[in-house]
């Protein structure tokens, strides 16, 4: 049957799923009414409508618990402005602690909660009996309770959205499947269906299960996996009625909600297991998986234990049908890297739900703008390193992904699967060394070094974890003499050409026009003034820089100087960072001992801060770059790849007279935060500007040609910088910060901890967070002694610092 599709359109959604219809819905309420939303099948037809329906609110970071409950508030309006039925009840949630590790994290999400005004209520047992008289507690020690909660019918959800979508002009075609994305290489420009074709300026691509290989057809990495995802419906569930809360029992995998007169039970158990390894089937549409029984049945015996009344209970149906996945257990978000115009909304980990409202708003304001909205980084697509589309990988990550989402969320918690994918050419002798390796962008990287007769595990706590004075040895190392880190993971680009200069001028906000052989710090801004990337640039000679950026970063920062080569520019920008590894050699003993392995000349008149050149080490020609991130003198050695043994072994050799030790990720982390060094996507973030990162240092304004962002950080100046970010050091030596704690001036929460980490030289946990001056007074103003920070509920005071605790006039470093 013949279907007239208009010829062009300014969005394309592809798929009809609560995520593709809220984006449908909010593009309609910026005014954008010639969208056409694409399903293949029918709406909600592929994981929407066998939704538990679960409307929670509360999350790991305040970013996304903020999405959370503004599709909270959506819900709560949504019938009574379209006229479509929603089932949406606001009964409340109530989650368990069974164990004193699982109070303190809901104890901590509830302090965190406070930041943005959601009502968190810790509860003791007698109080949740009040609330769940029907569960067994002889086990529980505790909870939370969140009265805004509640649950709704997915498929009603999505009707209501699709509704209100059609009322402000959106157009939605069922049965039309999209075959193909149209682009010209670099901006994506509609795309083909069965029954013609669409040209479009922006196309979204919200396919759930379908969107991976949709997306790989194009070029673009979008990481996501199915698992089987179970419930169990019993019916005539003694004590059951309407206003139970959704009940959720972490420790046993499980949850609980009331659904139309039967109890749903639900899981997101461990050990999951993947689906559709061969694809999905063609006229998949409202389908159910056979599953697995047996693999279901722990969590059935846990949750009769929970909830007594089931033992009698009719068990009415048994569930599984597929679920999308991603290895970080976050989902996909936002324009991809690799074709302008092209964005993603999928992966969203059995969520989809209760994100779909926020995710809906976020996307459209983002399509409407050209940017996002708030720091979406922690979802952001950009974060996807090609690696991550490999089947093999993603069908052994999905496999504990799943079970992630009600495991205790510790402090450092390692993936432990996937594991090994990159590994640098030290890997083999570091683990020989002792080393206790955390898995970053794919990269294993040594956390920690265990000792002698140690073994190099973690074991987890919200405490002093195993390893805390192995690392507090390797930090206080480096600050007495000298420490060695793999940092091999950095993302390292080279842009040549004899207009480079021209365009990374531009692009960056300090001045890199220096002569050969400099190391320029410098920030990357937008329009608005915000930090997009935070890195070094050597200039190699008149044509030809060296980038160094986080691992973390490596397809944004690429991307982001890539878009901003003007077309006609002569330069090429490479990516390198397989071609060298990285060892930093760190502390006050750095110059005596690489002086003993180079004949070229390493003084401080010679070797300047901020000078980079080659050297001789050892049979090795390496690039030499005087810097530091952890506050003390020392160089990054830039190795290529195949002499990085070498070079390792020299050093070694001839470090134990220098008192050299092996450092990890964990020092390296506690010895910057105590210089207040920023970390790229949690100190600082495309939302805030050097000007009150403190970082204006880094910004030359009157440099020739300018840069972006320049005119928004004249207007900030001008006007006056009225936050800042401020380093705080607790006064007890005993309470740990991680992120996310509240910051409180007196009665007034003013902010709260972006990172933290004990602080060895200091004796005490320290952290950064943005506060403004009272009043809105000058930052100077900013009173050393008017904070405390919450941690778990409890106030703990601290001062307050503009400028680092540690080494503030930097003399450490340039001796």
């Amino acid at each position: 049957m013949a279907m007239d599709l208009p010829a062009r359109a300014r969005v394309v959604i592809v798929g009809g799923g609560v995520v593709g219809c809220s984006i449908a819905y909010h593009l309609g309420k910026l005014g954008w009414s010639d969208v056409v939303l694409l399903e293949r099948k029918q709406l909600t037809c592929g994981t929407t409508w066998h939704a538990a329906g679960l409307i929670g609110q509360l999350r790991q970071s305040i970013n996304m618990t903020q999405l959370a409950r503004y599709t909270g508030e959506l819900y709560h309006r949504l019938e009574a402005e379209t006229g479509q039925a929603t089932g949406y009840r606001q009964c409340g949630s109530v989650s368990l602690a069974t164990t004193a590790a699982r109070m303190e994290e809901l104890r901590r999400n509830a302090s965190m909660a406070k930041v943005f005004g959601l009502r968190v209520d810790v509860v003791d047992r007698d109080e949740i009996r009040a609330l769940y008289p029907i569960a067994n507690l002889e086990d529980v020690i505790g909870g939370i309770h969140i009265p805004s909660d509640g649950y709704a019918n997915a498929v009603d959800i999505t009707q209501a959205l699709a509704k209100g979508a059609r009322n402000r002009g959106v157009r939605i075609q069922q049965d039309c499947k999209v075959t193909k994305i149209r682009h010209d290489g670099r901006r994506v420009t509609g795309v083909d269906t069965e029954h013609g074709r669409i040209d479009a300026d922006h196309v979204v691509l919200c396919g759930g299960l379908w969107t991976r290989d949709l997306a790989a057809s194009v070029g673009v990495t979008v990481p996501l996996h199915a698992c089987e995802h179970y419930y169990v419906l019993f019916k005539d569930v003694e004590g059951l009625h309407p206003d139970l809360p959704v009940l959720r029992d972490y420790d046993h995998c499980s949850y609980f909600k009331q659904d139309a007169g039967k109890l749903l039970v639900g899981a997101f158990e461990p050990h999951a297991r993947p689906w559709g390894m061969e694809g999905v089937a063609e006229d998949f549409a409202f389908g159910e998986i056979a599953g697995d029984f047996s693999h279901f049945e722990p969590v059935l015996f846990d949750a009769m234990r929970r909830i007594p009344a089931l033992e009698t209970a009719g068990l009415q149906k048994f569930f599984c049908g597929p679920e999308s996945f991603t290895p970080d257990v976050r989902y996909h978000l936002g324009e991809s890297p690799e074709l302008q115009n092209l964005f993603v909304a999928a992966g969203m980990n059995s969520i989809g739900l209760q994100s779909a409202g926020g995710v809906g708003k976020v996307v459209a304001e983002w399509i409407r703008d050209g940017h996002p909205p708030v720091d979406l980084w922690e979802v952001d697509v950009r974060r996807n390193m090609p690696f991550q589309a490999n089947r093999k990988y993603l069908r052994t990550r999905v496999s504990e992904s799943l079970g992630l989402l009600y495991a205790t969320h510790w402090p450092f918690r390692q993936y432990e699967t996937a594991r090994g994918v990159r590994r640098s050419a030290l890997h083999d002798r570091l683990a020989a060394a002792g080393a206790c390796f955390g898995e970053a962008f794919g990269w294993e990287r040594a956390n920690w070094f265990a000792a002698a007769g140690t073994k190099p595990v973690y074991e987890y706590s919200y405490g002093r974890q195993n390893w805390f004075e192995h690392s507090a040895h390797e930090h206080r190392a480096v600050r007495g003499a000298v420490g060695l880190f793999d940092q091999s993971s950095f993302a390292k680009f080279r842009l040549e050409g004899v207009d480079a200069a021209r365009v990374l001028g531009r692009v960056c906000a300090n001045d890199v026009d220096v002569a050969p052989g400099r190391v320029v710090y410098t920030q990357w801004l937008n329009e608005r003034g915000g930090i997009e990337a935070d890195l070094t640039i050597t200039r190699l000679d008149e044509t030809a820089f060296l980038i160094v950026g986080g691992a973390e970063t490596e397809t944004r920062d690429f991307n982001w100087l890539k878009r901003h080569i003007e077309p006609g520019s002569h330069c090429v920008l490479t990516n390198v960072s397989s071609a060298m590894g990285v060892l930093s050699v760190m502390g006050p003993n750095s110059r005596q001992l690489l002086q003993t392995l180079t004949p070229d000349d390493l003084s401080n008149a010679a070797f300047p801060f901020a000078t980079s050149r080659t050297i001789e080490l050892g049979y090795a020609l390496v690039r030499a770059t005087r810097i530091t991130y952890v506050g003390e003198l020392g160089w990054e050695l830039y190795v290529p790849t195949e002499f990085m043994v070498g070079v390792y072994e020299e050093i070694l050799a001839a470090g134990a007279e220098h008192g050299l030790v092996h450092a990890g990720y964990h020092a390296l982390n506690s010895l910057r935060i105590e210089k207040a060094y920023r970390h790229w996507g949690h100190d600082i973030t495309d939302e805030e500007t050097p000007l009150e990162a403190g970082l204006g240092f880094a910004v030359k304004f009157e440099k020739a040609g300018g840069f972006i962002g320049r005119e928004a950080l004249l207007r900030q100046r001008e006007a006056g910088v009225r936050r800042r970010l401020v380093q705080f050091k607790l006064d007890s030596s005993e309470p740990l910060l991680y992120h996310n704690e509240p910051i409180w001036r007196g009665a007034e929460l003013v902010g709260h901890i972006r990172s933290g980490m004990f602080a060895h030289s200091l004796g005490a946990a320290v952290g950064l967070g943005y506060v403004r001056a009272p009043d809105d007074a000058p930052v100077e103003s900013i009173g050393a002694r008017d904070y405390e920070i919450e941690i778990a509920g409890r106030r703990h005071a601290a001062s307050a610092s503009l400028q680092p605790f540690y080494d503030p006039r930097n003399e450490r470093i340039k001796r």
